[in-house]
């Protein structure tokens, strides 16, 4: 099985439904020779939620930690059908990974039957990264037209092992999803979205699925920090790790 090096979509206690502070992630990836990982707490309109100030005051991080190198960032919410989202833009260009998510109790219009509008939205604003869990039966969209359109965009799309756990119903998607990816030539992440610090760097379902459908690892961009750094700031124009203050430890 391949090794994922970089995970994408991590948790801390500042999302409440987490368990493990930025420190105890950083000492469980440095023990399991991660590269390192990006740090996305829930954005404010989830119920779990740190207040904006949380996303503010990220540029206080560290970016060497452990030996393991941090990007900060957030999983925004899709609040509605026209895809608005729950950081302002002036947050948003100076995180390093925008992770954005249907999550349904922030998001308002559930009573669509396609939400296809939404991730259009998404996928054509600057300001996004990465489509995560997408696969939700709830929250239907044309899958072909958004991948394709991911890819004319660079934004990546992920398939996120937390779901294998938490959200079987979205697994037949999730597969789907990656097929039209591997058939379009669209980049995805693969992420642990761990909520505690040890389930970081886990992607063994995730990863069983992909092999099962003979995923290609090239399009894969995480698999170390250097692939997806070069992604970010070739194909998407951004420099990772620039909003800084604290030295590294």
């Amino acid at each position: 099985m391949m090794r994922i090096k970089f995970d994408t979509h991590t948790h801390t206690i500042a999302s409440t439904h987490a368990y493990s502070t930025f420190t105890e992630n950083a000492t469980f990836a440095a023990k399991i020779g991660m590269d390192g990982f990006a740090v996305t707490d829930h954005g404010p309109a989830m119920p779990d939620a740190p207040h904006d100030w949380h996303f503010r005051n990220l540029k206080n991080l560290p970016r060497l930690m452990f030996g393991q190198k941090i990007l900060v960032g957030a999983e925004v919410n899709i609040l509605d059908i026209k895809g608005n989202i729950d950081l302002d833009e002036d947050i948003l260009k100076r995180l390093d990974v925008v992770n954005v998510s249907i999550h349904e109790p922030a998001y308002k219009d559930t009573d669509k039957d396609d939400h296809t509008e939404a991730y259009e939205a998404i996928v054509t604003n600057p300001l996004t990264d990465i489509i995560c869990h997408s696969g939700s039966p709830k929250f239907k969209y044309d899958y072909e037209y958004i991948i394709k359109l991911a890819k004319k965009h660079n934004k990546l799309i992920e398939i996120n092992n937390h779901t294998f756990f938490v959200r079987r119903s979205n697994v037949e998607n999730c597969r789907r999803i990656a097929e039209i990816c591997k058939k379009t030539g669209t980049g995805i992440v693969v992420s642990s979205d761990a909520h505690f610090s040890m389930d970081i760097g886990n992607y063994d379902l995730a990863l069983g699925m992909l092999e099962e459908i003979d995923f290609p690892e090239e399009l894969i961009m995480n698999t170390t920090y250097e692939k997806f750094k070069d992604f970010m700031e070739n194909e998407r124009g951004k420099k990772m790790g620039a909003w800084v203050l604290q030295a590294q430890i």
